[in-house]
């Protein structure tokens, strides 16, 4: 540690706990955890702009010959690439009799209707229009002006990431029943962490929250975030200590900042995409959450060799991550929709 109380890269990234805390004996983060406080860190997440931008999936998903389909916020979404590799999306209805696109195969660049062979290079045709797609590299976005509602951008608010070629990234996929701003509530709440999550978060301490006043309404840098002391449990006792910070950038995503310790500048970035309601009418919404994470330390490279080996495994812990998390944003939504929420 530094002497403000900082976690430190040391010549080892991982550390041995002393004298572990059972689980009961924390210290209660229920009176730190302020509803208003939270409530109002959500309230300026959802102001700022998004220029009405949808993550939709990761780069790595969409290969020459597969198309991606989602429906964003009611609408039918596909993307392919074309002959020349370029991202090309639009409505995911084929405009001739409404065949599902998101199932048709990509030939030559070409999206081939698989019900009557209509064919699309990305180009207006038979009433089919192209929307604005963006890949940044990790994540691919898709611009709805109807879904959203907004002055339009350019290009979405994409946070600040390490260099990608010198790090490596994966992609967890998780959808829920609730709302966007159910998960980035959930985000905004780091308290929970070594409770609800004892198996990943350990030691967690919120070192410097926003006060809930006006500052952050038109910005989303560390003033406006959540810094945390924590460390990440590997195994028995072994933990890696850093310090993040979380911020929300626009309405639907919430990144998480490593500023201090083993991977500084690596990235968490959580993405809530609106889907279609389910067959009885609740919302539900994709989590699309992108891992980018680099180190300095000269045995990284090795692990960036073994990114394909690792990408699974880093989807694997956080697929667990949201398995609880979902089911608090679930329960959030529900309480919510039945006037039950606190506060």
């Amino acid at each position: 540690m530094s002497p403000d109380g900082r976690p430190v890269r040391g010549r080892y990234p991982l550390r041995l706990r002393r004298a572990p805390v059972p689980w009961e004996r924390q210290r209660p983060t229920w009176r730190d955890a302020r509803p208003k406080l939270i409530a109002a860190a959500l309230e300026r997440a959802l102001a700022r702009p998004s220029g009405n931008w949808f993550v939709v999936g990761a780069t790595r998903d969409i290969g020459p010959g597969r198309p991606l389909g989602r429906t964003v916020a009611g609408h039918e979404v596909v993307v392919w690439r074309d002959a020349g590799g370029r991202l090309v999306a639009g409505p995911g209805a084929c405009p001739h009799l409404g065949a599902p696109l998101r199932d048709s195969p990509v030939r030559c660049g070409r999206l081939v209707c698989h019900w009557h062979g209509l064919a699309l290079d990305g180009s207006p045709f038979a009433g089919w229009a192209p929307l604005p797609v963006h890949d940044d590299g990790v994540l691919v976005w898709v611009r709805l002006d109807a879904a959203g509602g907004e002055e339009p951008r350019d290009t979405p608010v994409i946070p600040a990431r390490p260099h990608l070629p010198d790090a490596v990234t994966a992609v967890y996929t998780g959808t829920g029943v609730c709302e966007p701003e159910d998960v980035v509530a959930n985000r905004l709440d780091p308290w929970h962490g070594a409770w609800f999550h004892p198996y990943s978060f350990v030691d967690l301490t919120v070192v410097t929250a926003p006060d809930g006043g006006p500052q952050g309404a038109d910005t989303a840098d560390d003033e406006d975030g959540f810094a945390v002391d924590v460390s990440f449990r590997l195994a028995g006792r072994l933990v890696v200590p850093v310090r993040a910070v979380f911020t929300a950038p626009e309405p639907r995503t919430v990144v998480m900042r490593i500023t201090d310790g083993e991977g500084q500048g690596s990235v968490v970035e959580t993405h809530a995409t609106p889907l279609t309601p389910d067959d009885r009418g609740r919302p539900r919404t994709a989590v699309i959450e992108a891992l980018v994470a680099a180190s300095d330390r000269p045995g990284f490279a090795a692990a960036r060799k073994a990114a394909p080996a690792l990408r699974p495994l880093m989807r694997a812990v956080a697929g667990r991550l949201w398995r609880d998390d979902l089911a608090y944003a679930e329960r959030r939504w529900e309480l919510r929709s039945t006037g039950r929420f606190p506060g």
